[in-house]
């Protein structure tokens, strides 16, 4: 087996069609090892002035448990064995940290093909995580968005 594949994978994940197509390429190159797939959505933290962070409903141990729910009712079976986990911050920065703690052999993420405006004004967690990540980084283009 790769080096890179005998490694725990990270995929990041941000409940869309092409995170899942990402989620599922992954799956099939770890030959049914699915306890070495490690997901991360990287969230922004709670607003200080939000209704259920003022009144103390709202943390981000409830916001994870509630992705974490959200993660295991999109893929149902297929989430089974499948380690999911929600950080909070930059995204492109996080997934990387993360890689690094783990010590990833491979980070597998979708890119959006954003070009032009859309793209500098919405950035690349794509590719912020190609430069910043510790390990290889495969990335499954979408289709390209005008």
């Amino acid at each position: 087996m790769n080096k890179f594949l005998s490694k725990t994978i990270i995929v990041p994940w941000d409940f869309s069609e092409m995170s899942k197509a990402a989620l599922q390429t992954t799956i099939e190159m770890v030959d049914g090892k699915l306890d070495q797939i490690e997901v991360v959505h990287v969230t922004a933290y709670p607003s200080a002035v939000e209704p259920g962070v003022v009144w103390g409903t709202l943390d981000e141990d409830t916001i994870a448990d509630n992705l974490t729910k959200s993660f295991s009712a999109f893929l149902g079976d297929v989430a089974t064995g499948i380690k999911f986990t929600t950080l909070f911050g930059d995204p492109g920065s996080q997934v990387a940290q993360l890689a690094g703690e783990r010590d990833a052999g491979l980070v597998v993420i979708s890119s959006h093909g954003r070009t032009g405006l859309n793209r500098l004004l919405l950035g690349s967690v794509a590719e912020r995580v190609v430069r910043l990540a510790p390990c290889p980084v495969l990335v499954l283009r979408g289709e390209t968005e005008e």
